[in-house]
């Protein structure tokens, strides 16, 4: 059992939209108090279906926007004009890092990506992350960040500075140091609500209590985010294309369901809940 007891743990449902099922899922696991938030990719050609889903839910799940650069179609026709499908991961990340990625359109994209966000939920996102963790990345994390400034309720934004858990090292550590330490520093100097650490890096491998056991263990005091996602019908995208972790997703919805999950955040001492908090630059 975990020394430190009465820890408060976010789980946070990705890709709502991007895979048909995620947000039933998502739905279903809050209800349960399983999960406690889930992340949307509005450009996806499932997202009309999913907001609906989400929309229409009772069940306590707070909702962001999973700002995704890396799959599909963009929204903006500025961005499309540059991009005409967006980009793998490994593209983005090299550009992102040259400097070279068009940075005026990628603004327009987010706008556009909030927008859609909006027109379908009624509101804007409780909190912004990035698919792939792109919003962390040179020059888009600034587009983000001066964005959001500009709203009227301030939104949390997922830090991905300080990845806990067990194995995945080097994920953990490009996830890091790819953007994740800057973004980190730049919301605590803006006083960004954001997530004390990250947890759920891992290779979407078979064990996942494990992996889940190992996570809540490594939760710090002051809270956590794990970034999970689980569908429990799983098998394609929502434009039809086979998805490469259709298995992991399965597996991850069923244990997430399970009275195992329940009994090891009882081990652990961690409560499901939100995981944002503010912290000043001048903090320990």
């Amino acid at each position: 059992m975990s020394a430190a007891r009465g820890r408060v743990v976010a789980v946070c449902v990705d890709d709502a939209g991007l895979v048909d099922g995620v947000a039933e899922t998502a739905v279903a696991l809050a209800a349960a108090g399983r999960v406690s938030a889930a992340s949307c990719v509005t450009n996806a050609s499932g997202w009309r279906a999913a907001a609906a889903v989400l929309a229409s839910s009772h069940a306590p799940l707070e909702l962001g926007l999973h700002f995704n650069l890396s799959e599909g179609v963009p929204l903006s026709a500025a961005l499309r004009a540059q991009w005409p499908r967006l980009p793998g991961l490994a593209r983005v990340l090299a550009q992102a890092h040259l400097r070279a990625v068009p940075l005026a359109a990628i603004g327009a994209e987010f706008a556009a990506q909030v927008d859609a966000f909006a027109g379908a939920i009624g509101r804007a996102p409780a909190f912004v992350d990035g698919h792939q963790h792109v919003h962390a990345l040179p020059g888009v994390r600034r587009i983000v960040l001066d964005a959001i400034a500009t709203w009227p309720a301030m939104p949390a934004v997922r830090s991905t500075g300080r990845v806990l858990g067990p194995g995945a090292a080097f994920k953990r550590w490009l996830i890091e140091a790819s953007g994740g330490v800057a973004l980190e520093r730049e919301l605590v100097a803006a006083g960004v609500a954001h997530n004390r650490a990250l947890l759920g890096a891992y290779d979407f491998g078979a064990d996942y209590r494990a992996r889940m056991q190992g996570w809540l263990a490594a939760a710090p005091s002051d809270g956590a985010l794990v970034f999970c996602h689980p569908c429990a019908a799983a098998d394609a995208d929502a434009s039809g294309r086979s998805d490469p972790i259709a298995a992991a997703r399965r597996r991850e919805a069923a244990y997430l369901a399970s009275d195992d999950f329940r009994a090891d955040l009882a081990a652990a001492g961690v409560t499901v809940g939100a995981a944002w908090a503010t912290r000043s630059s001048s903090a320990g």
